[in-house]
C-alpha cells in the first residue's frame, strides 16, 4: 500500500508527550487536506495520536506497523473543522493525590499508561486500563465514584478524563503532572484488579 504524504515526522525513540508535540508542530506547516505521516516506536503513541486527532478535529486516517515502527497517518482539517484543543478542566495536583494516598483515603486511581509502563511501577492499588482500551472497558468503572486519572506526564490522562466526561462520568480528576514526578510508594508487576 502506497500512501501519498506531504510531510513525515520522525518521532522514533521518543516517548509521551514528544510524538504529540512534534505532530502539533508539523501540522502547523501543512495546508488543509494535506497528509502527515508520524513515525514512532512508542506503542502508546497510537492512543495518543488518535486521542489528539479526536480532540482537535484533524482526521486520524490509520496506522501501519512496520517492524517496531508505527506509521500514523493524519489529514489536516479545514479551518471550519478544527476544534480548539481543550484541556480537561478538573485537575488535581500530584502532591495532593500523594497526600490522600499517604492518609490511606479510599481512592480510585485509574492508570491509563501502557502495560509495560504500569508494570515497571505504579501507585499501589491503581487500576490499569491503557488509554487505547478505555472506551471498550468503560463497564469496569463506576460512574458514581470519584476517579483520579494518571499517566506519565498528564497528556494521556487529560484525553482519558475528557473521554470519561463525554460518557457521563461526573467525578473525574486529571492528575498533573503524572507518574514522572511521583515520590510515593510504587508497586511493580501486573494489574491489580
Amino acid at each position: 500500500m502506497t500512501i501519498h504524504v506531504d510531510l513525515v515526522v520522525d518521532a522514533k525513540g521518543l516517548t509521551c508527550p514528544m510524538p504529540i508535540v512534534r505532530t502539533k508542530k508539523a501540522m502547523e506547516q501543512l495546508q488543509p487536506g494535506q497528509v502527515l505521516e508520524v513515525q514512532a516506536t512508542d506503542k502508546g503513541s497510537l492512543a495518543d495520536i488518535q486521542g489528539w486527532a479526536k480532540n482537535t478535529g484533524h482526521q486520524y486516517i490509520g496506522t501501519i506497523e512496520e517492524g517496531d515502527v508505527l506509521k500514523h497517518y493524519l489529514r489536516k482539517a479545514n479551518p471550519t473543522e478544527v476544534k480548539e484543543e481543550t484541556k480537561y478542566p478538573h485537575v488535581i495536583a500530584l502532591e495532593d493525590l500523594q497526600k490522600k494516598v499517604e492518609n490511606n483515603e479510599q481512592l480510585f486511581i485509574l492508570d491509563v499508561r501502557e502495560e509495560a509502563e504500569y508494570a515497571f511501577g505504579h501507585i499501589p492499588g491503581a487500576y490499569h486500563i491503557p488509554l487505547g482500551q478505555l472506551e471498550e472497558r468503560l463497564n469496569e468503572l463506576n460512574k458514581d465514584e470519584t476517579i483520579y486519572v494518571i499517566c506519565r506526564t498528564g497528556n494521556r490522562s487529560d484525553l482519558a478524563a475528557q473521554q470519561l466526561a463525554e460518557k457521563g462520568f461526573t467525578h473525574v480528576f486529571n492528575v498533573i503532572p503524572g507518574m514522572t514526578q511521583w515520590k510515593g510508594t510504587i508497586t511493580k508487576g501486573g494489574n491489580e484488579q
